[in-house]
């Protein structure tokens, strides 16, 4: 490269901001390391996670990462320290430390032979800086702990062993209220964009069938092009929504069910003293006839809201879609 293109680089380069100065090192160093490391093109990538974001266990940090297969994947190193783990002497006789700690005498007996099969197989993979680093799914943390703790249990560890043991029972008290998939996508920003319902289908494998009344039955789609409608911020993550909200609900959902339907809803389901309802009209709904109904109305009218461009002109569209006695089909904007 010629005198004339550096200085022109050069010049370019104090121009643009630290950050977008950051990002063109960062694409030069990608480059220098595929060159010299053509492998690398074969190992996994991170697509969310960030040193300065790691997942937090009390006064725990262990650096995560979402793979593009939507992985979890924490740190080795990072295991070792919230483990309170001697970092030296990390490999020996070609075993990682983990499996080196595992097949101890004393946790053996308490470790699966799948367990240890994936402590022999660590994931390799790229950051989202193209660093390789070397990782474990974040479940086998938790089947660490479980394996430590029953060892315990049984009073086989050794005095050096029980500082291991207490900050397994942190971790796992930690992890009692929050899942662990769930907490490391909020570590990682993940949670804004994976599959809403990805939550839920954990639930489902883990709940019996009769408590799946519970579960969530209008989709996040229904109340965000509601509340794109009306120009209110949307929070996924809130269950605090405008009181007005309730009357659209019934307005737009449950009044368009069958006729009776609603009428016997809130027979057998009323208000209490604080004009709140105990349970959602949805759990006394059949599962053959009565929720599929309520979906293809909930459906439908996501779709019509989806495709309108205000509150008013929705209005005006699901008149037309769903004219009952009484409507009176919209021609002006109110």
């Amino acid at each position: 490269m010629g005198a004339g293109h550096s200085k022109a680089g050069k010049a370019r380069l104090t121009k643009m901001t630290a950050a977008a100065r950051s990002e063109v090192a960062r694409a030069g160093a990608l480059a220098r390391w595929a060159k010299a490391d053509p492998a690398r093109a074969s190992l996994p990538k991170a697509i969310y996670g960030a040193d300065d974001r790691p997942l937090r266990i009390g006064e725990m940090e262990i650096p995560c990462f979402v793979l593009e297969d939507e992985r979890r994947v924490l740190i080795t190193g990072g295991m070792q320290d919230a483990l309170r783990m001697a970092r030296g002497g990390s490999m020996v006789a070609g075993m990682s430390r983990f499996e080196l700690f595992a097949s101890g005498d004393r946790i053996k007996p308490f470790v699966s032979n799948e367990l240890m099969e994936r402590f022999r197989n660590p994931i390799l993979f790229l950051t989202p800086t193209g660093q390789r680093a070397h990782g474990y799914d974040a479940d086998i943390l938790v089947e660490l702990c479980e394996a430590v703790l029953a060892a315990r249990a049984a009073g086989k560890l050794q005095r050096q062993q029980m500082t291991i043991a207490q900050q397994c029972e942190l971790i796992m008290r930690g992890l009692a209220r929050v899942g662990i998939v769930a907490l490391v996508d909020e570590a990682t920003g993940f949670q804004e964009v994976r599959k809403r319902d990805a939550l839920h289908k954990i639930l489902e494998a883990y709940i019996s069938p009769e408590l799946l009344k519970w579960a969530k039955r209008f989709p996040d789609s229904f109340y965000r092009e509601m509340f794109r409608l009306h120009g209110w911020d949307y929070d996924p993550e809130s269950v605090s929504r405008p009181g007005v909200v309730g009357k659209f609900t019934n307005t737009y959902i449950y009044e368009r069910l069958p006729p009776g339907v609603l009428s016997e809803l809130h027979t057998i389901n009323p208000k209490d003293e604080h004009g709140r309802r105990r349970n959602r009209h949805h759990q006394f709904l059949t599962e053959d006839v009565g929720n599929p109904h309520l979906e293809r109305q909930i459906s439908a009218t996501t779709v019509l809201m989806r495709a309108s461009d205000d509150w008013p002109s929705f209005k005006r569209l699901f008149a037309k879609a769903f004219p009952k006695s009484g409507d009176q089909i919209e021609l002006l904007p109110e």
